[in-house]
């Protein structure tokens, strides 16, 4: 399939702007200066990139603990995630969220989540609002292979396809539920646990971005058809440990190291479009040295906002007691 220049280097700028985002914060958390707890997305750009491209302001999504990625490729403001990470007044939740409640309804992202198996079925909530009023609109799950774990995940799975429901689960197996091995920890496969409910599965490599966005496009074109839910089982890594600190001693001592040489997102996007493609090297050199400035002045402009205040504190609550 051919790509447009435009398309090809929209693409990469979302996913360097992760990858960017990502290793700025693993920095900025080593001075102690972020508060709370962080959970890294980078590695696994391919898949919040590669399915969010087809979804527009109908759409919605729920991510997991480790949702910065899907919140920058579902089109949250960088600027307004990094200030919520730092706990600034001029977050995207006001500063009262941190890293892994951060969220942007206006971007229709309903979240990240302290709650392993918590999105599921909230999407099934948001997907049901979709189908009653007839909006088009499609709701994706990301979930991990630890959450595919969860109650949660697998009622979200029957109640979608009983009520046939415009949603997508993608699950990012990364290898690991925490430190613990999905090989080990996951019984069955993903497909077939899909295929339990009626629901169709397509497995794809979650390190290559025009593989996750050709199987996404059809199950998001199918689910927003009515169609039903759908499953993108997508295998990747992680490239930090399970949180910031985390010793990663259950990890092979070179496997980060190989998994950065060999299994890296952006550089295989940049070898599938090739030196002879409609984006040159010198094109995405440039995209890289544009969102390092980005992300250079979103540091900056949290490092110098304002905390919340205590007269905040009683804000932005559903109920006054």
């Amino acid at each position: 399939m051919q790509y447009s220049r435009e398309f090809l280097l929209d693409s990469y700028r979302t996913m360097a702007t992760i990858r960017r985002f990502e290793d700025r914060v693993h920095d900025e958390f080593a001075t102690g200066k972020i508060p709370g707890f962080v959970h890294l997305y980078a590695g696994e750009e391919a898949s919040a990139v590669g399915v969010c491209s087809h979804l527009d302001e109908r759409d919605v999504i729920a991510s997991t603990h480790r949702g910065h990625g899907h919140c920058i490729a579902k089109g949250c403001d960088v600027t307004g995630m990094m200030k919520e990470i730092y706990g600034r007044r001029g977050g995207l939740c006001a500063g009262k969220g941190g890293s892994m409640h951060i969220a942007d309804l206006s971007k229709g992202m309903l979240g990240a989540n302290g709650i392993v198996g918590g999105g599921p079925p909230l999407v099934c909530g948001a997907a049901l609002t979709a189908k009653t009023l007839k909006t088009g609109g499609v709701a994706v799950a990301f979930v991990g292979d630890g959450g595919s774990n969860q109650g949660t995940t697998l009622e979200s799975y029957n109640l979608a396809k009983v009520w046939n429901l415009p949603v997508l689960f993608v699950v990012e197996d990364n290898g690991y539920a925490e430190s613990t091995a999905s090989g080990w920890s996951v019984g069955g496969t993903q497909a077939g646990r899909a295929a339990g409910f009626g629901i169709p599965c397509v497995e794809v490599d979650g390190f290559d971005f025009f593989a996750v966005y050709e199987a996404a496009r059809d199950l998001i074109a199918r689910a927003r058809n009515g169609g039903g839910p759908g499953m993108l089982h997508a295998t990747l890594t992680r490239f930090y440990g399970h949180f910031e600190g985390d010793a990663m001693t259950y990890r092979a001592a070179d496997e980060i190291a190989r998994l950065r040489a060999e299994k890296d997102s952006l550089k295989i996007f940049r070898a599938k479009v090739g030196p002879g493609g409609t984006a040159s090297p010198g094109d995405f050199d440039a995209v890289d040295a544009e969102v390092t400035a980005a992300i250079d002045a979103a540091v900056l402009a949290a490092e110098t906002d304002a905390p919340p205040t205590e007269a905040d504190l009683l804000t932005d609550v559903y109920v006054s007691y």
